[in-house]
C-alpha cells in the first residue's frame, strides 16, 4: 500500500457546510468477481469521513454502454440513449471524480476507458483522483494511462493517490484494510487534494464557462 504524505486540509468552513463537493467514486470494473466494489466502499467511507463531500458510487456495471459509439450526428438506439442519459447526470453532477481502477494487463480496463469515450463536457475542468489496486505492482500502470486520457478530455488528475499492492489480502471478509497503517492516510492526502481543486474549479466554472478550444 502507498502511503502518501499529509498535506493541510483546507478550512472546513469554506467548504463542508452549506455547499459540499459532490464526489462521484466510480467503479472502472465491470469483470465477474471484481474486487473493486471492495476497494470502492472503503474509499467512499473514507471520503464521508473526512467531511466536505457528498458521495455518489457510479458502478460502471449499471451503465452498460456498447463498445459501437455513434457516428458524428448520428443517434445512438433508445435503449442505450437512456444509459447514456442516466451515466451523464450522473457525471454531470459531480465536481470531483474518483476513479477506482485495477490493472489489467499493464492498463486499465476497457469497461472503464469506454465510459470515459461516451462523454466530454461531463468530465471538463473537474479534478479526478486515482484509486488503484493489483498485484505486485498496485495498479499504478493503470493510473498513470489514466493521467493522459483525462487529459484528452480536459479533466486534470491531482498528484497524489491511493495504491493496494496485492490488494486481495489488503482486506478483511468485511471490507476493511488490515495491511499495515497507511491507506488512511493516502485516502486524506487524496481527498485534501481533490476538495480544493474542486472548490477552485467549481468556482472558476461559475464565474466563467469552461472553453475547450
Amino acid at each position: 500500500m502507498r502511503a502518501a504524505p499529509a498535506i493541510r486540509s483546507p478550512p472546513k468552513g469554506e467548504v463542508v457546510s452549506d455547499n459540499p463537493i459532490k464526489l462521484a467514486v466510480i467503479i472502472g470494473s465491470v469483470r465477474g468477481g471484481r474486487f473493486g466494489t471492495t476497494v470502492a466502499d472503503w474509499f467512499a467511507g473514507q471520503a464521508r469521513s473526512h467531511g466536505g463531500v457528498t458521495v455518489d458510487v457510479v458502478d460502471l456495471l449499471d451503465f452498460p454502454l456498447p463498445l459501437r459509439l455513434p457516428a458524428f450526428g448520428e443517434d445512438a438506439d433508445p435503449a442505450t440513449e437512456e444509459t447514456r442519459e442516466r451515466l451523464a447526470a450522473r457525471l454531470a453532477a459531480a465536481d470531483a471524480f474518483a476513479v477506482v481502477t485495477p490493472e489489467y494487463n499493464h492498463t486499465f480496463p476497457a469497461s472503464l476507458k469506454n465510459a470515459i469515450d461516451w462523454f466530454l463536457e461531463e468530465w471538463q475542468a473537474k479534478p479526478v483522483g486515482l484509486v488503484s489496486y493489483g498485484g505486485m505492482s498496485g495498479g499504478l500502470r493503470a493510473s498513470e494511462h489514466l493521467r493522459q486520457v483525462f487529459a484528452e478530455v480536459h479533466a486534470m488528475t491531482v498528484r497524489e493517490m491511493v495504491s493496494f499492492h496485492n490488494a486481495w489480502a489488503d482486506f478483511s471478509e468485511d471490507g476493511r484494510p488490515v495491511s499495515p497503517a497507511g491507506g488512511e492516510e493516502a485516502a486524506k492526502a487524496l481527498l485534501d487534494q481533490l476538495i480544493w481543486w474542486a472548490d477552485a474549479l467549481r468556482e472558476a466554472r461559475a464565474r466563467r464557462p469552461y472553453a475547450s478550444q
